[in-house]
């Protein structure tokens, strides 16, 4: 059976949303957005991964991305997921001066527990929807919409 939402052009331009379980605000915190940063930075570096553009706000993430030839898109994501995931977890375990260090746990985890694709932990939402971008009309809807994210949430007056 297939998805509706998969990658079926590796080498596509792809919108794609990556959403934190329960919504929770984690990358109000700039421990998690300097991760988030340093793994992307990583993917395009080691990995074949283009980022045309991207929007991180609170409790998920909007991207326009392609890969490099011969690197699979699919597989970049599910690195840098699983990648952000661990890390994320390894940085709430060890921080005492994070307020919400606790509840955060118990949601990702519990969120964990209740995913059969998972142990015990989960950061990620399992889905991306990641849409092809194979016309001008999509491409600059999706990117009128990353841009206009923060701007739409009151978190910033400008989309520059």
């Amino acid at each position: 059976m297939g998805r509706k939402y998969a990658i079926r052009n590796q080498e596509g331009l792809h919108f794609v949303t990556f959403t934190i379980v329960y919504w929770l605000a984690i990358f109000i915190r700039e421990t998690y957005r300097d991760i988030w940063y340093d793994s992307i930075i990583y993917c395009q570096k080691n990995k074949g991964l283009n980022v045309h553009a991207y929007c991180i706000m609170s409790s998920h993430v909007h991207l326009i991305l392609s890969s490099k030839e011969d690197n699979s898109l699919s597989d970049i994501i599910r690195d840098l997921k699983s990648f952000t995931s661990r890390h994320i977890r390894k940085a709430l375990e060890s921080d005492s001066t994070e307020s919400r260090r606790e509840w955060l746990l118990w949601m990702m985890k519990r969120a964990g527990t209740k995913n059969l694709r998972n142990k015990d932990f989960q950061l990620w939402q399992q889905h991306n929807h990641p849409i092809e971008l194979s016309t001008n009309e999509m491409l600059d809807q999706r990117l009128d919409y990353t841009h206009n994210n923060p701007v739409d949430a009151e978190l910033v007056e400008e989309a520059h």
